[in-house]
């Protein structure tokens, strides 16, 4: 699975001039539709994450994450086809993560930092039709490799 276009680039100027471009309601000044650049596009509006890493959450991730994103991504900071996966965790929130394993088409047709990483990029991230709960484990392993114990 190819997971986060958004983070190929460590460019933190460029983020800030995305996120300077951000009204009081959370939508992009760019975007009419209301698309919130905090939580995404999807059904996940919040979402619960304990103070401590669930380890057996995570590890299940993991078998996951070997099946259907390693071929894309790498755990550090590094661009493989996609962007690495260091830090995102820090960056994003989960509800963002979430909406955007399981929804990522509408995400980066909506998402301005997306769509500037997809030019960097080259490749659209595939949907892989991860369920919710894959999803979850998803981000508890990414949360793991952000270093959460």
């Amino acid at each position: 699975m190819g997971l986060f276009i958004y983070s190929c680039s460590s460019n933190n100027g460029e983020k800030k001039t995305v996120a300077n471009s951000v009204n009081e309601s959370g939508a992009s000044a760019n975007d009419a539709s209301g698309y919130d650049p905090h939580r995404g596009e999807g059904k996940f509006d919040k979402v619960e994450i304990a103070d401590h890493l669930d380890a057996p959450m995570a590890a299940a991730g993991k078998l996951i994450v070997d099946l259907k994103c390693a071929s894309c991504h790498k755990l550090t900071d590094e661009k493989l086809v996609g962007p690495g996966w260091k830090g995102v965790t820090q960056r994003r929130r989960p509800q963002w993560i979430m909406n955007f394993i399981t929804n990522p088409d509408p995400m980066i047709d909506k998402d301005p930092e997306l769509q500037a990483q997809l030019e960097l990029c080259m490749v659209r991230m595939p949907n892989q039709n991860l369920t919710d709960e894959e999803a979850r484990k998803v981000l508890e392993f990414m949360r793991q490799n952000d270093g959460v114990k």
